[in-house]
């Protein structure tokens, strides 16, 4: 890319931030009520813009920045989730026997071991997948690849945790 050009990104992207970032911040803010988590995907929002900026039409930038800003939010809503759902799990130890908290552990354990196994890519694919639920169309979407790779390395992903666990995936 031309100095010239990255100059006059730089210029375009000044110009949307100016323009959006404030109606971004407050569509997130609408959704969560939190002003910091809005300002957090606010600039998100703004990063994937930049990185994607050479092909991002001008007249599509208003409609990305908002398709990004709701999912973002979604992907962060759904993580929380998850999340909550494994603390309470958690907290429902103190009633289990200890054998039952030592499996549980050891199952942990055997999980992230399993998820390290699995080459990045792979492991990418199956993550965004499986916890963000996203669908192989948006998982290729949002990793500029093509949805048969994706299966690809979906399949890859399932085969390896199929081979290093007693887990049905």
């Amino acid at each position: 890319m031309k100095s010239e050009s990255k100059e006059n990104n730089v210029d375009i992207f000044k110009k949307y931030f100016d323009e959006y970032f404030d109606d971004i911040r407050n569509f997130i803010y609408y959704k969560c009520s939190d002003i910091e988590l809005s300002e957090d995907l606010s600039q998100e929002v703004f990063v994937k813009l930049w990185e994607r900026m050479d092909s991002i039409k001008p007249e599509s930038v208003r409609s990305y920045l908002y398709t990004i800003a709701s999912n973002l939010f979604k992907n962060h809503y759904n993580r929380k989730k998850i999340e909550f759902k494994f603390i309470s799990t958690l907290e429902d130890f103190d009633n289990e026997s200890p054998e039952f908290i030592m499996e549980f552990k050891e199952f942990d354990i055997q999980l992230q071991k399993t998820l390290s196994d699995i080459p990045e890519k792979s492991r990418e694919v199956f993550l965004m997948n499986r916890i963000d639920k996203l669908t192989y169309a948006e998982v290729a979407d949002r990793l500029n690849i093509s949805v048969k790779a994706v299966e690809k390395r979906m399949k890859k992903a399932l085969e390896i945790i199929r081979s290093l666990t007693k887990i049905k995936v």
